[in-house]
């Protein structure tokens, strides 16, 4: 019984420090749109001696509620996951037939009784190629998206399954459509017109991405590690430095973070590039990507 008061107490110290750690942050600039590579699962499970990397799977999927929640009563207008590469289909099936199961199980969650996504007003949007998963998993996302298509105050962007090289191939299909159909002149075509074609088109441009990686922000933890303690220490961050980005964007400089990869977990020691403008967009993708191929996530 004082075991169980005890850690009732608790939680409520904790709830309480969170709620006024997120109303501190709130009266600084915060980030209109984060995204985060969710990398690690399998290395995380290992690290907790677990027989199966499912249990880095399920952890992670657990994490990926939290901060969700957190993002949206921090204010951010829209989150992004990079959750399931076209690559990972290439995993043993045991664990890709188990990532459906999840997916599935999340779907259902967004779609019947997810009370975050209900309370925030978000639209779940599903940023690659659908028609790539097993049936009865695309038809789950579909249905979370038609849903949750007349929300229209946060944004939740689901990368699944995604590479960057899909996306500019079907940007650039879209574009070549449009020119033969005589909705678009060749001589039109522009880095804005390719824009308006990527999956990213309905959101705000990308302020912060969160891996272990490959980062905007270097994040030195597996993603089920990533808790609210980590994620205040990038938004500080992203805070301190607020000024210096603003002003590089008012000059029309590209803001630019060179960083070396770290640990023992990254084979390659290339500087990752992350820009703001549209360009630096596409290598930020093409970074994102490379990180996803080659990590154990």
């Amino acid at each position: 019984m004082v075991l169980a008061a005890l850690a009732s107490s608790l939680d409520y110290l904790y709830s309480a420090f969170q709620e006024a750690t997120i109303a501190i942050l709130r009266q600084g600039p915060i980030p209109r749109h984060i995204g985060f590579v969710l990398d690690g699962n399998r290395r995380f499970a290992r690290a907790h001696g677990a027989k199966s990397t499912q249990f880095g799977h399920y952890e992670g999927f657990r994490q990926l509620e939290k901060v969700l929640e957190l993002c949206m009563k921090l204010g951010l207008e829209a989150v992004t996951v990079f959750a399931f590469s076209i690559e990972n289909f290439k995993r043993s099936k045991e664990e890709v037939d188990y990532l459906m199961q999840l997916f599935c199980e999340a779907f259902v969650e967004i779609c019947d009784k997810n009370e975050v996504v209900k309370e925030y007003g978000i639209a779940i949007r599903f940023m690659g190629n659908l028609d790539l998963l097993p049936d009865h998993v695309a038809q789950l996302a579909r249905r979370a998206e038609e849903l949750t298509k007349h929300n229209n105050k946060r944004i939740f962007n689901i990368c699944c399954p995604y590479t960057s090289r899909d996306e500019m191939t079907t940007a650039i299909r879209k574009t070549v459509k449009d020119v033969e159909t005589g909705r678009l002149r060749t001589r039109d075509i522009d880095e804005h017109v390719i824009d308006r074609n990527l999956f990213t088109a309905h959101s705000p441009p990308l302020d912060i991405l969160c891996s272990k990686d490959c980062h905007i922000q270097f994040v030195d933890c597996y993603w089920p590690d990533f808790t609210l303690w980590r994620f205040l220490t990038v938004l500080l961050e992203y805070q301190l430095n607020y000024r210096d980005m603003m002003a590089n964007r008012s000059a029309e400089i590209v803001p630019v973070v060179r960083r070396r990869r770290s640990g023992s977990d990254s084979s390659s020691s290339s500087d990752t590039l992350v820009g703001d403008d549209y360009a630096s967009q596409i290598e930020l993708l093409a970074v994102e990507e490379n990180a996803q191929v080659k990590a154990e996530a």
